[in-house]
């Protein structure tokens, strides 16, 4: 059993962080700014210049196959590469990889999907979520009905990430509503493009996130379209939606660490009193509960791609780095915002734009409800016994 990082992965972090600070940390302003104007935060040609850079060190593809020309590091490395990514809100991450459920795609759709995502050619959004099926995934009602040779695809999908940039999405639809009804399929995933008619919209959030709304309105969408099997797409949903879960708990810990160092360093600083704050134990308790509790959320993380890495069934452990991750991540920014006071709350700061940003953390790839659910029902069926080694 070995609890720390070994040599590679220690050198990999450190090369990341420098990327990080070197240049992405520096942006930070220009981002807030961007975004109280009501723009994006970085331009695709700012992004394009740090992918580039980013290349260059050798951080392209991190967990893309090696035949697709990616360094296929694996899901620990991938946990390390997200929680340095997370310390700062600038809107980057490397580029080289796609969506894991693309992989099903055939010869002919990797050509036209696949490939072309990977090399950063073609943007995709995951559309499942819909007004009525949000964590009941059972619930959706988008419908996909045959014709001919094509499929007609009518409903709405929203609060999608990257569907305002996207040019193609992968869609799940109902295509056979006894089978949906049974609990045994009836839901088919199709690669549809822009092109084919669909539109988006964007959706006001209190953060930054811009997600969209999709509308179908008798797109049509050719059979040699369908990803994976005909009513097979709802398995391939979850397996997207699960890989997702710990990814969340990993950029919490990133920014926590950011946000706790912001705090200690301000409490140094900050007098009151005749004395820095950091000499009061209400400040001390809450830097001391926020260290230990990052350092728990970070083993929770990082045991859920090892687990992944050894081809094990994580999702037990990745709900749980997912809950803990969260709402870990909520209470450090609640805490350092308190420990600013005034001034956190300002937007001269990052501070309320982290605040505002965490509060997702435990809405999206699942609720806190739906984690609790899960976690519960995996003991009290004996899925998973207390105690149980790993």
């Amino acid at each position: 059993m070995h609890l720390r990082l070994n040599d590679e992965q220690k050198m990999i972090q450190k090369t990341i962080r420098r990327f990080v600070e070197k240049e992405l940390m520096p942006l930070e302003p220009e981002v807030l700014r961007n975004e109280r104007e009501g723009k994006p935060g970085i331009t695709p040609e700012q992004i394009e210049e740090l992918q580039l850079k980013a290349k260059k060190l050798g951080f392209w593809g991190i967990n893309t196959p090696e035949e697709y020309g990616g360094a296929n590091l694996g899901q620990m490395m991938q946990a390390i590469v997200v929680m340095e990514l997370g310390r700062t809100f600038v809107p980057f991450r490397f580029g080289g990889f796609a969506d894991n459920i693309l992989y099903y795609c055939n010869e002919e759709q990797k050509k036209k999907y696949l490939i072309p995502t990977i090399n950063g050619e073609r943007i995709s959004c995951f559309a499942f979520t819909e007004p009525g099926a949000g964590s009941d995934t059972r619930r959706i009602s988008m419908r996909a009905e045959k014709d001919g040779n094509e499929w007609v695809l009518n409903g709405e999908k929203v609060f999608i990430t990257q569907g305002n940039e996207a040019d193609f999405a992968m869609v799940f639809a109902v295509t056979d509503k006894e089978k949906q009804a049974q609990g045994r399929g009836g839901v088919t995933c199709f690669l549809v493009d822009r092109d084919m008619g669909w539109r988006s919209e964007y959706i006001h959030t209190m953060g930054e996130w811009g997600p969209a709304s999709l509308i179908f309105e008798d797109v049509r969408v050719p059979e040699e379209n369908i990803l994976g099997e005909l009513h097979g797409g709802y398995n391939l949903g979850l397996e997207w939606i699960g890989f997702a879960r710990w990814i969340v708990g990993a950029r919490a810990v990133g920014a926590a660490e950011r946000l706790l160092q912001m705090a200690i360093d301000y409490s140094k600083q900050r007098v009151t009193f005749g004395e820095p704050i950091a000499e009061r134990q209400a400040i001390q308790w809450m830097i001391a509960d926020s260290a230990v509790e990052i350092e728990a959320a970070k083993w929770l993380v990082f045991n859920a791609a090892w687990m992944l890495d050894q081809g094990m069934d994580n999702r037990h452990y990745a709900s749980m780095a997912k809950l803990y991750g969260a709402n870990m991540g909520n209470r450090v920014v609640d805490r350092v915002l308190q420990i600013h006071g005034g001034m956190g709350y300002t937007k001269e700061l990052p501070i309320e734009r982290w605040y505002r940003e965490a509060r997702l953390w435990r809405i999206y790839d699942g609720t806190d409800e739906i984690q609790r659910l899960i976690i519960a029902r995996n003991l009290l069926k004996g899925h998973v016994k207390v105690g149980e080694s790993v």
